[in-house]
């Protein structure tokens, strides 16, 4: 079905300002896409050359938008609709190329539409501010505005394999918002939903200059992705290497880096255990652990130790995995083997230094069992570092002090969960919980599609994502005065 899917819409191609660029070049010159769970090929896509990234960034640079705030609000709602009308299709395309579960997929491709539709709203409220300026003893009858304007240059977006749409999504819609034109470069492992995802917007009425999507090897064309003389901003998801490389390369740009997490649940001994094994539970397996705000470390006071991995155990037994297609099924596969691979020998090296193996570890391919392993240290690699995939490392403490001492002790600091109801325990934990987010009685990766995310440390540069956050990184402020009575 997915195949006759991608030769019913062509998606067998770049968009370059809109034209379908690449189809049916040579193998050398393309890149075959997978199904994680089939191993089969779903599709090809072309492997940009340096010269067809530069042409992408030449278009976009000579273009200048003239769309009203009321333009670009009717496409980003006709882009919910068409996005809503289509939303199993879209689904199962991300299903197909990522290995997501169909619950995992259909609640992806739903956000989608949550973007497009928080865009749409954003665009219709006025980004300025006015200033009095007759505040002080030597102060004017003068008043200073603010308007927000698009960016002189191009934006380089580059996406990560995890969310396939919903991170493009974040990306794309807050450039179409401010008016400015993008380069879109996603994952070459899960290309085809980026591409649906720009036709989508040219259905919907999007100048075809105003986006551009670029498929092909980060090695070729990543360095003209982050220099190119036409680059006013990169926004990148993804891994804390390529993010600290872009930040080295990127020289005088700005730069928007969300660069995945290490995000603790903390289970206090006044919690209701019931509640926090779910969480944790559904936190850890969620889009097959591939989440930067999964729960990625299980801290539980000791004095609920015991009863917490438990309950742990039982409901990950029952967390149903398998054929990403089957509906019925509560998880699918991780990206590819090799991930499943690193997933397995993680956990291997944690028991062979005395932790417990309670469930799971289990591999055929890139399918990969959720996971449960108790008595972990905070030094071993399993938890000191990220491991992207479902597994539930659980570390116990004896008091809030060593809780938050655990909780800040890697590099990472994105979001985190607190299960609790003391006040002084909360007011604790989000005053020095080193991170962006904190969630108290919810999982770490609870948010609005509108709401500020992102972290600090190697999380990130300190600078959101969210729409509003992107529409105000997108955007240069003017300041301008007036006379004024």
């Amino acid at each position: 079905m997915i195949d006759q899917f991608i030769l019913d819409h062509q998606l067998d191609a770049m968009r370059i300002a809109g034209r379908k660029v690449g189809a049916g070049r040579s193998a050398e010159r393309s890149i075959a896409v997978f199904n994680p769970y089939t191993e089969q090929q779903i599709g090809r896509v072309p492997k940009a050359t340096l010269e067809e990234v530069r042409e992408a960034y030449a278009i976009a640079a000579a273009y200048r938008p003239t769309l009203t705030r009321f333009e670009r609000a009717a496409i980003l709602n006709r882009a919910a609709a068409i996005s809503a009308r289509r939303v199993d299709e879209v689904a199962a395309l991300i299903s197909a190329e990522a290995g997501l579960c169909m619950k995992d997929a259909l609640y992806e491709a739903g956000r989608v539409s949550d973007v497009f539709l928080f865009g749409a709203n954003e665009v219709l409220k006025d980004d300025g501010q006015i200033f009095s300026c007759d505040l002080t003893h030597h102060g004017k009858k003068r008043r200073v505005f603010t308007q927000r304007a698009p960016l002189l240059g191009v934006i380089t977006a580059i996406t990560p394999f995890n969310h396939p749409a919903n991170q493009v999504a974040h990306k794309v819609v807050p450039s179409v918002a401010t008016n400015n034109r993008m380069v879109l470069k996603p994952s070459e492992k899960v290309p085809f939903s980026a591409i649906l995802f720009a036709d989508i917007l040219y259905e919907a009425g999007l100048p075809p200059e105003m986006l551009s999507v670029v498929t092909g090897d980060p090695r070729e064309i990543a360095d003209e992705l982050i220099t190119n003389p036409q680059v006013d901003l990169v926004t990148f998801t993804g891994g804390v290497a390529i993010g600290k490389y872009i930040a080295g390369k990127a020289g005088y740009r700005r730069m928007v880096l969300e660069l995945g997490g290490n995000d603790p649940i903390i289970v206090m001994e006044d919690a209701d255990i019931d509640e926090a094994s779910t969480l944790a539970v559904t936190g850890s397996y969620k889009n097959s652990g591939q989440r930067c705000t999964a729960v990625k470390r299980m801290l539980v006071h000791e004095a609920v130790a015991d009863r917490f991995v438990e309950q742990v155990v039982a409901k990950t037994r029952a967390w149903t995995y398998g054929d990403p297609s089957d509906k019925s099924l509560d998880m699918g596969t991780v990206i590819d083997e090799p991930a499943a691979k690193f997933f397995e020998s993680r956990v291997n090296e944690a028991v062979a230094q005395g932790a417990k193996l309670l469930l799971g570890n289990q591999r055929r391919g890139a399918l990969y069992s959720p996971t449960v392993v108790d008595q972990v240290r905070p030094e071993m690699l399993l938890v000191k570092e990220e491991t992207f995939g479902p597994v539930s490392p659980i570390i116990r403490f004896k008091d809030i002090d060593e809780a938050i001492s655990i909780s800040n002790g890697t590099a990472y600091g994105l979001s985190s969960a607190v299960c609790t109801n003391r006040l002084d325990y909360i007011t604790r934990f989000v005053s020095e919980l080193e991170v962006g987010t904190v969630n108290v009685r919810e999982v770490p990766g609870y948010r609005l599609e509108l709401t500020p995310f992102g972290g600090i440390k190697d999380s990130g540069l300190g600078y959101k994502e969210g729409v509003q956050e992107a529409m105000k990184s997108f955007t240069n402020i003017k300041t301008y005065s007036l006379p004024w009575a």
